[in-house]
């Protein structure tokens, strides 16, 4: 966290592909906005570009402005690829040979969406960790074998600040104001976007069955969806299997075949994430808690959080509550220095 006192503008640059994702950029763009303006003065700095300088036109069919060309591009902190739909024939040889030339002039370099497969064509990825929007995962996997692919919701490995799509730029941003101007500031912005919680890099973009798998896989899909419909009181593999008509023998190898893990394992992380998700939002005791994700006693449930998660329940709630206090004692510094002001 810098000192106020010798508080440096920070500049992040915005490059517009053709079909970028609007709420990428927009939920990338706000929390700078809102920081300059919890802050009292103008502490970040940022810029739309696009390669030649003319707007280019977002998935939605909306553009925004760019301020000028890639090649007019000055100093900056942090330049981000904004990516969208139909990346591939956004990508020109252009493009990868501007992206290099910012690389070897040790530019800091991010990517929103899609952004990723840019970079990633560039050859500035490898060795590096990097995410993508969860639709791009296996992909880029298959195509780019030297990057490191995660399937968090945004990865900062040295000078690289790769982000999936939707609203996880606003928690990337979130992540960086907290490293600037520390968490009390971070926690102001969210409150202004109604975030409940922050969250890290090591939580993980949510990814759809069927994206894993594939819609062929009907069997497959309907016993997972029996298996998130009965969180507070699990079926037993042989009701799943009565129900969906298929055999405990063949629920059992579709599992290991297109997930590589046993039914019982899957259920058990399901239930493990809702709980932490009424942990981390909510005010349920951890006894309800227990109950409502289908865990027989709060020692079995606190070994089987600490397996996953490593940490117990308990940690997991401080952590909450710790950042919750923050949140208030900030509140009432901006109130009394209004006042004063005032």
């Amino acid at each position: 966290m810098e000192s106020p006192a010798v508080l440096r503008k920070c500049k992040y640059a915005f490059l517009t592909l053709p079909n970028y994702s609007l709420i990428a950029v927009a939920n990338a763009l706000e929390p700078l906005r809102m920081a300059n303006r919890v802050v009292g003065r103008e502490v970040y700095e940022w810029s739309v570009i696009s390669m030649d300088g003319r707007a280019a036109e977002a998935s939605s069919g909306l553009t925004l402005s760019p301020s000028g060309a890639l090649d007019k591009l000055g100093a900056v902190d942090i330049l981000f690829v904004c990516g969208g739909i139909n990346v591939r024939e956004a990508v020109s040889p252009a493009l990868l040979a501007a992206l290099r030339r910012l690389a070897e002039r040790k530019v800091p370099l991010g990517a929103l969406c899609t952004g990723g497969y840019a970079l990633a064509r560039a050859g500035l990825l490898d060795n590096f960790r990097a995410t993508i929007h969860w639709e791009n995962l296996s992909a880029l996997r298959e195509e780019f074998p030297r990057v490191l692919i995660s399937d968090q919701l945004f990865t900062i490995d040295r000078d690289r600040f790769t982000c999936s799509g939707g609203t996880a730029p606003l928690d990337l941003m979130l992540n960086l104001i907290q490293a600037k101007l520390g968490q009390r500031i971070s926690q102001l912005v969210s409150e202004q976007f109604i975030v409940d919680r922050v969250r890290k890099d090591t939580d993980r973009q949510y990814i759809p069955l069927r994206a894993q798998i594939g819609v062929s896989h009907r069997g497959l899909i309907r016993v997972a969806q029996l298996m998130e419909e009965n969180i507070e009181k699990p079926l037993s593999l042989e009701k799943i299997a009565k129900a969906t008509g298929l055999s405990r023998r063949q629920i059992e190898r579709l599992f290991k075949r297109d997930l590589n893990c046993v039914p019982k394992r899957y259920y058990l992380e399901m239930r493990l994430r809702r709980a932490r998700e009424l942990l981390l939002q909510t005010s349920m005791p951890i006894m309800a808690i227990t109950a409502a994700c289908g865990f027989q006693s709060p020692p079995h449930f606190s070994k089987c959080y600490r397996n996953q998660f490593g940490h117990p329940p308990s940690a997991e709630r401080k952590i909450g509550e710790t950042e919750a206090q923050m949140a208030v004692g900030s509140r009432i510094g901006v109130a009394e220095r209004a006042g004063l002001a005032g």
